[in-house]
Order: C-alpha cells, then sequence, then structure tokens
C-alpha cells in the first residue's frame, strides 16, 4: 500500500512551527530592508532616516525628496513586490501542476496572448488611425498597453479555461498552452515585419519589463487582483500537496481533478496575466523563486512554501529592480536583463541536480 506524506493531513501551524524561525524570520528581515533600499537608492540618494520620516508624514525632509519617494518609488516598490510575489505563487502552481520543473507561469501562453494585444495596438496604431482616437478619448500611453495586454491575456485565458474543461490529460494542456505561445510568437513576429522602426521600437520596449509604470491609480486595480490570486492558491494548497505524486494519487484522496485544476489555472493565469499587463513579460522569477525555496526549506509541503514564495518573490523582484537601476547613475539596464542572470543559474542548477540525481538512481 502506497505511504501518504505526511504533509497531505498536516496542519498548517504545526507545519510552520516545525520550519526554521531563524529562516523565516531572515526572509522576512531581507524584504523589509530591500525594500527601504529601493526607496533609498536610485539616481538620487536619500538618507534612510528621511525614507523613514517621509513615510512617517514627517515635514523635515525636502520636497524633492517626498515627491520622489510617494509619488515614484514607493509605487514602483509596492508594484515589484507584488509582481515578485505574483509571479512566483504562479510558478509554483504550474510546476506542481505540470509536474514539471522547468514550468513557468507563461507556459499556458498568457504572457504570449498579452504580447500579442500589446503588438497589435502599437504596430497597427498609425494604419487604422487608432492613434487618432486614442489622442481624442485620452486613452493615452501606458493605460492603452495595459489595456490591450489585459485584453490579449484574458482572451488567452478563456481559451485555454474553455479547453481545459474538455481535456483530461495535464500534458495534453500543457502542449496546447506551447502552441498557443508559438501561434501568438509568429503573429507578432509578422507584425513586427510590416511596422515602422518607432513602432518596433516601442515595442521591443515593453518587452524589457518595467515596475516603473504603475502608478498609485493603477495599483488600485493591480493589488486587490494580486491579493486574491495569492490568497487563492493559500486555499489550494492541500489539493496542490495531493498533486505532486500524480492525479491517479489525488484522485484517490478525493480532490476534484477538473475542478482544482480550473482553480489553478484560473488563479496562475490572473496572477500571470495582471503582471504582465502592467508591468510587461518579467521572466524567470516564477520559475526560479519555486527552487529556491524549496532548496531553503528543504520541502515541497505547499502549505510551508506558499508564504516563503511570496516573500522571496517579493524580495527578488525588489532585488532586481534596484540592480536595474544602477543607483548613483543616470543608466537604467532593462529588467528582464537582470532576472534572466539571477534566474538561469537556478535553472542550470536544477537540471543538473535532477541529472546527478537520476544518474545515482541507475
Amino acid at each position: 500500500m502506497r505511504n501518504i506524506p505526511s504533509f497531505f493531513y498536516a496542519d498548517p501551524a504545526q507545519t510552520l512551527s516545525r520550519s526554521s524561525t531563524l529562516l523565516w524570520a531572515g526572509l522576512i528581515t531581507t524584504l523589509a530592508v530591500v525594500f527601504t533600499l529601493e526607496l533609498s537608492l536610485g539616481s538620487v540618494l536619500i538618507p534612510f532616516k528621511s525614507v523613514i520620516s517621509i513615510l512617517l508624514g514627517h515635514e523635515d525632509a525636502p520636497a524633492g525628496w517626498r515627491n520622489i519617494v510617494l509619488l515614484f518609488r514607493l509605487p514602483r516598490a509596492v508594484t515589484a513586490a507584488l509582481a515578485g510575489a505574483a509571479l512566483g505563487i504562479a510558478g509554483l502552481k504550474m510546476q506542481t501542476l505540470f509536474r514539471n520543473p522547468l514550468a513557468d507561469p507563461f507556459v499556458l501562453g498568457i504572457s504570449s496572448g498579452a504580447s500579442l494585444g500589446v503588438a497589435l495596438t502599437i504596430m497597427t496604431a498609425g494604419g487604422m488611425g487608432w492613434s487618432i482616437l486614442v489622442e481624442k478619448t485620452g486613452i493615452s500611453g501606458n493605460f492603452s498597453l495595459i489595456f490591450s495586454a489585459t485584453l490579449g491575456a484574458v482572451t488567452v485565458l478563456s481559451i485555454v479555461l474553455g479547453i481545459a474543461r474538455q481535456v483530461e490529460s495535464n500534458v495534453t494542456l500543457l502542449i496546447i498552452g506551447l502552441m498557443f505561445g508559438y501561434i501568438s510568437g509568429s503573429l507578432v513576429s509578422i507584425l513586427m515585419q510590416f511596422s515602422l522602426e518607432q513602432q518596433m521600437q516601442r515595442y521591443v520596449v515593453w518587452t524589457f519589463g518595467s515596475f516603473g509604470g504603475v502608478t498609485w491609480k493603477q495599483i488600485t486595480v493591480f493589488a486587490p487582483t494580486v491579493i486574491m490570486g495569492l490568497a487563492l492558491a493559500r486555499f489550494l494548497a492541500k489539493p496542490l500537496n495531493a498533486f505532486l505524486l500524480g492525479e491517479g494519487y489525488a484522485r484517490s484522496m478525493g480532490v476534484n481533478i477538473r475542478a482544482t485544476r480550473f482553480w489553478i489555472i484560473l488563479g496562475s493565469s490572473l496572477l500571470a496575466g495582471s503582471v504582465t499587463a502592467y508591468c510587461g513579460p518579467i521572466g524567470f522569477l516564477g520559475i526560479a523563486v519555486p527552487h529556491l525555496c524549496r532548496l531553503l526549506l528543504k520541502t515541497s509541503d505547499h502549505h510551508v512554501l506558499v508564504p516563503a514564495v511570496i516573500l522571496l518573490g517579493a524580495t527578488l523582484a525588489l532585488l532586481a529592480d534596484l540592480i536595474a537601476q544602477l543607483p548613483g547613475t543616470q543608466v537604467v539596464l532593462p529588467l528582464n536583463a537582470v532576472t534572466a542572470l539571477i534566474g538561469a543559474p537556478v535553472v542550470i542548477g536544477v537540471i543538473l541536480r535532477r541529472r546527478n540525481a537520476m544518474e545515482a538512481g541507475t
């Protein structure tokens, strides 16, 4: 008879109490330190003391510093923390659902759908007179890109959810999602062949990714969406644990496979789609953060991994954004270049570790 993993029945409070208190304190402290550094460092260096004073509402700091912190750096830091947590949780759920350590939040084509929506808006604007309409209606700049990315992501999400209700096999669903990604990528490439240089440049800049284009008004929509997705992941921890040993085992434990898979895909797509819509396609965080948490905590229990991934995902996103800004200079690096430098070594390490484990087994 197959042994039932203890974490399937584990009480979350007991599971968390067994984890290293020092490690959890380190995760929380590191997040707080990096968040404060994000507010302090940049092209203009603002002392820690002044940052704390500004956050507490004191008037002793110069007005220019208050504007920089409250209007630019604080919404940027909040966006980065939410985006990192969202991509980490989405990646964790996709890796568990498909039992594939290289699965990421965008494996079902959500990011590709958002990219196609943005490409259609940018590269067909001039030819269809859309730019004039946009200017007259006031739907300009960043908002038009967010609207286009959201529409593209929701369209692909709707198709994937419809297919998920009809298809039993997760492998089939994974392949269909990858094909959606290839189709969207091909359409974007065709559009680029017929677009102007300025249009191509604007699209390429969007693909670099950025946490700095989200305003406080946009955060009022972005933050609740991400928080709902994170809360859904917490409630799915138990069925996610069952999925670790395959659909047959999960079914034997009374898990409704289709309903659970629907909520996993819906939650992951909302998280990944909202981040792509507001920040652009941010790569590697979703695939790297879950692996780093498994290595740190040495567990696959989702009752423990979900809060850990939220903390570490937020920390790494803030750290990547901090590095991309090259504090003390006027230069800003592409965010995706920095996340790739952080995430790629993790992916390589996972592949080599699995290869060594397989060789040891043989």
